[in-house]
């Protein structure tokens, strides 16, 4: 069950003493806190309630609520929010000594003071502040779900919402999302707009869903591949006229290109899919998307290795040449578009 089902159990009545949401899936993770604080009635003006943004506040202030007592009522809820202390991320907001005096206070919490606490990212599980919060904290964690765990919420929302797909329009949907949690929820928000009732088909996604750059250029690169030409030039001019800077654009083709590549020879080595996303995790340093290694696979089947690496050298040639001033960049990234779909590299 993903997180985002499983908080719904919690409300004002029910709230237990120490409550913790975590994650790496973002998305998923502000729709959790978003969620929660609705379902216990939070209100900013009520005096019962205090939420402190751990990335500003002075701890000693902190520590002072969770040990006082209720004025208006038996409890209190004390939130605490971007609490990355207890995370991997490397930025850290608390001295050591303050750390230590909050492991004390989780030891001996006050039974008046209800406590959550917004933990966005991994937990860092070597520290004993960790340990003291999975011993004795309700835990809810947005980790990226799988396939069949988002299609199977996403489509009970789009059943509550009275949302009909045609045959395989729903995982159209789920594929232009980038199987991103908050972007198929954004996206459904659109397809409600756009067509609150009647069955939604194919062109009612192309056109209710804005198209990102991301989109824009895996686009650009398909056609590019496909050869043609006069439409790959086409697009590049309306993204020029969007403002979008062909810097950036070859960035983004780079990025393309190099996944391609690197899926390439992991699968040539024998690799399967879920090693491909492994063994890309541990050299990038971040959790790939298996989506993205799926597609990605897809694309680079019927590509040559070399002409992959020679693809990636034609864009960082450019890219080198663009910031040199060698010539106008449009000149400069339009012929490398044409170098790569003749295979002229």
């Amino acid at each position: 069950m993903l997180a985002i089902e499983a908080i719904k159990k919690i409300n004002l009545s029910n709230l237990p003493p120490l409550t913790l949401l975590t994650g790496d899936d973002l998305g998923q993770f502000e729709l959790l806190k978003e969620q929660l604080l609705k379902q216990i009635e939070f209100n900013a003006a009520d005096l019962n309630y205090a939420l402190f943004d751990m990335k500003e506040a002075d701890y000693q202030q902190v520590e002072l609520d969770l040990v006082s007592l209720p004025f208006f009522s038996d409890e209190k809820i004390i939130i605490l929010d971007h609490f990355i202390d207890i995370t991997t991320a490397k930025k850290r907001n608390l001295s050591d000594d303050e750390l230590k005096s909050f492991e004390a206070y989780l030891e001996h919490p006050v039974e008046t003071t209800k406590l959550i606490i917004f933990a966005e990212g991994k937990l860092d599980s070597k520290r004993r502040i960790v340990k003291l919060l999975k011993r004795d904290a309700e835990i809810f964690e947005a980790s990226e779900p799988k396939e069949q765990d988002l299609k199977s919420y996403f489509s009970k929302v789009a059943q509550a919402e009275n949302l009909q797909f045609a045959p395989t329009v729903f995982d159209q949907l789920l594929i232009k999302s980038g199987f991103q949690f908050s972007e198929i929820s954004k996206n459904l928000s659109f397809l409600k707009g756009y067509k609150p009732d009647g069955q939604i088909e194919l062109e009612d996604v192309t056109e209710a869903i804005p198209k990102t750059l991301q989109d824009n250029i895996f686009d650009l690169t398909q056609l590019i591949l496909k050869q043609r030409v006069d439409e790959a030039r086409s697009l590049v001019s309306d993204l020029r006229l969007q403002g979008e800077d062909e810097i950036k654009l070859i960035a983004i083709m780079l990025g393309q290109f190099r996944i391609f590549t690197q899926v390439k020879i992991l699968s040539e080595n024998g690799r399967a899919e879920s090693q491909i996303v492994s063994d890309l995790s541990d050299y990038l340093g971040r959790k790939v998307n298996p989506y993205q290694v799926k597609f990605a696979l897809k694309d680079a089947r019927s590509l040559d290795l070399s002409f992959l690496k020679k693809t990636m050298a034609c864009l960082i040639e450019t890219d080198y040449q663009i910031k040199s001033g060698l010539y106008e960049k449009d000149y400069l990234f339009d012929l490398a578009l044409l170098r790569i779909a003749t295979g002229n590299l």
